[in-house]
């Protein structure tokens, strides 16, 4: 079974065409957990709208306190052995599922494909997020700079146990995760980009941050790492 575990804020302008990409590529069990951090509005009249035309689309109420919170109790709702992350804004491509699962078949824990980086008419701007963003493995690396950007990311079930709780001032969710990955179990890399990542300005996630706050990230994350490896903290 596969579970899309997708954060919500405000997404009424992209969220549709969003979950249209993935609904294809899902088979009868699977689901869609749409958490959304701002109930009341268009986002939770559209989501619910759709979850009318198909049951496998499960809104929730998110708690209000920001994207990690959000896509932790998106990540809590699923029940399937596969989890996999996703923004409102993008477009999954057509055989995205199929070529991640295809990773995972041949023992992958976790698995990081590659992007196309768009507009926010999807007007191709870098044929390669991965080539942007100097994507590789190793814990070093993705402790200075990180590339487990969640939107291209899913991974195996067993890995919660090692990935929750969540420190709770992590700077971004999809780097502890991909850092646990790289730690306990398989990553996989697929160089083929398999969505379109919409960047339009009204992104929640991906803004600019000044280095020392990076560096204060940096230091918390280092010491949390080093809390949950070696003291199993």
């Amino acid at each position: 079974m596969i579970s899309v575990a997708l954060a919500a804020y405000k997404g009424e302008k992209y969220i549709e065409q969003q979950i249209r990409s993935i609904l294809p590529q899902l088979s009868h069990g699977d689901e869609i957990i749409v958490s959304d951090d701002k109930p009341g509005g268009m986002t939770e009249r559209i989501v619910k709208r759709l979850a009318e035309e198909d049951s496998r689309i499960i809104y929730v109420e998110g708690k209000g306190k920001g994207v990690v919170t959000n896509f932790i109790n998106a990540i809590r709702y699923t029940k399937g052995d596969k989890i996999f992350l996703c923004d409102q804004d993008d477009v999954w491509l057509p055989d995205k599922v199929k070529r991640v699962m295809a990773a995972f078949d041949e023992g992958a824990d976790l698995v990081l494909h590659n992007a196309y980086v768009t507009d926010g008419n999807l007007n191709i701007t870098e044929h390669s997020f991965f080539y942007k963003r100097g994507s590789k493995k190793g814990v070093l690396h993705n402790i200075m700079k990180n590339s487990y950007m969640g939107c291209c990311m899913a991974f195996d079930r067993k890995l919660l146990k090692k990935i929750m709780p969540m420190p709770r001032f992590i700077p971004m969710h999809d780097q502890w995760i991909g850092l646990m990955a790289e730690i306990y179990g398989k990553v996989t890399f697929i160089d083929m980009p398999l969505i379109y990542y919409r960047v339009h300005g009204g992104n929640v996630t991906g803004g600019a941050t000044s280095f020392s706050q990076k560096m204060k990230w940096r230091r918390y994350l280092i010491d949390k790492l080093i809390k949950r490896v070696v003291f199993k903290k």
